[in-house]
């Protein structure tokens, strides 16, 4: 696959697999490893429901949040779609602020990925 673009929207999607995509097996397996074990491990400390910011919190912290979530790709619609029917008892949990980090983390992490993806099908790395 030659268009950038897609490699990107692959590697934003599905962590690991655009790096999978040309031809770096290794690479893309640590890398999606890493990734998706961060996520499962902020899902099962209750990550997902995590309020984390709201906008009268502060315009700034509040964008900073989604823009973090937002990295996961198919784990942002996961971790979306779990936060919106939480368990009544979560905010007693003592993990679930490490897991809204984790979540955070894990998608920041996804970012610096799909750069090194789009980089390597650039040519500027190997």
């Amino acid at each position: 696959m030659d268009n950038g673009f897609v490699i990107g929207l692959i590697s934003w999607f599905l962590p690991g697999y655009g790096h999978i995509q040309q031809g770096y097996w290794q690479r893309g397996v640590i890398i999606g490893a890493c990734i998706w074990t961060m996520f499962l491990i902020a899902i099962l400390s209750g990550g997902a429901y995590y309020p984390g910011f709201e906008f009268k919190d502060g315009a700034l912290l509040f964008i900073l949040n989604i823009f973090a979530k937002s990295g996961n790709g198919l784990g942002a619609l996961i971790s979306w779609f779990m936060s919106s029917n939480p368990p009544v008892d979560f905010a007693s949990w003592a993990t679930f602020e490490y897991g809204g980090r984790f979540l955070e983390v894990a998608g920041l992490l996804n970012y610096l990925a799909v750069i090194d993806a789009v980089d390597i099908n650039a040519g500027r790395k190997k």
